[in-house]
């Protein structure tokens, strides 16, 4: 078998124009999802009640007239940006055969695939919702947690999945405040541009403060052995919550989400979509 015929067709995909204004589009739809997370996060933070995360967006969507049909739209072009990310990670090269350029290679091959696996999944929970599933993520994550502590060696799992998921988050940051993100996408150099950067640099550290909270609630489930402290995006929040100034500090970070979110329909917009 010809080992580059995966790059070849992979190289031919992504060339596709079909192909790309879905990609594209699924930018728009993720935007979309993370606006809505940020605004039911605003009211929760005003003292209302409602679930801040995927799911709960979702949801949101499928309440408003023809709601399925546009939870169908979000679900295809997440798949579709999806397929992107797959097919960006197997055509990731390094400039040499230099240890670190691989090394860098990979680390930019498996972050891609890392992506690619969370914008099928919430494709699939759209889908889900779009079918009239009673979608509850954070109950999901927790009865996932209650599995893994029931089993030998599943405590030391959820602690790994616990720091994934914060140094996800401080990577966020980390992209947030070093404006990393300009590299993922042709910001304009003037007028709106800059304008674009302060969405990234605000929406970037808000979602990493959140997967950071997530990843510390995981971590001290597995020493707790309580699943029930264990959660998502909701979870995080709803700790947040419980702090001094906690409704504050949620509302900030909902703030940061829709900023995110319409940092997120520029990048439909603006995204680097050539792979390499």
């Amino acid at each position: 078998m010809d080992s580059a015929a995966p790059k070849r067709v992979a190289r031919e995909a992504e060339q596709s124009t079909p192909f790309r204004v879905l990609a594209r589009a699924g930018y728009a739809a993720n935007g979309l999802v993370h606006i809505l997370i940020g605004a039911i996060a605003l009211a929760v933070a005003w003292g209302d009640k409602g679930a801040t995360d995927q799911s709960g967006a979702l949801m949101a969507i499928a309440d408003v007239p023809f709601g399925f049909v546009l939870l169908w739209i979000v679900a295809v072009t997440l798949w579709a940006l999806g397929a992107w990310q797959l097919l960006e990670g197997i055509l990731t090269r390094a400039d040499s055969d230099d240890a670190p350029e691989v090394a860098g290679k990979w680390g930019r091959r498996l972050g891609a695939w890392g992506q690619a696996v969370i914008f099928v999944a919430l494709g699939l929970i759209a889908a889900a919702v779009a079918l009239g599933a009673q979608v509850d993520t954070e109950q999901a994550a927790e009865n996932a947690s209650r599995g893994l502590l029931s089993v030998p060696g599943g405590p030391v799992v959820l602690v790994l999945v616990g720091l994934g998921i914060g140094i996800g988050g401080v990577v966020f940051i980390v992209m947030g405040l070093r404006r990393s993100f300009r590299s993922k996408i042709d910001i304009p150099e003037h007028g709106i541009g800059r304008g674009i950067a302060g969405l990234g640099l605000v929406g970037f550290i808000a979602k990493g403060l959140a997967l950071v909270i997530v990843g510390i609630l995981l971590i001290v489930a597995s020493f707790s052995s309580d699943a029930d402290t264990a959660g998502g995006l909701d979870g995080a929040l709803r700790a947040l919550l419980a702090l001094d100034l906690g409704p504050l500090l949620v509302a900030v970070v909902g703030a940061g989400f829709i900023a995110y979110g319409i940092f997120g329909l520029f990048r439909a917009r603006f995204a680097h979509l050539s792979p390499g």
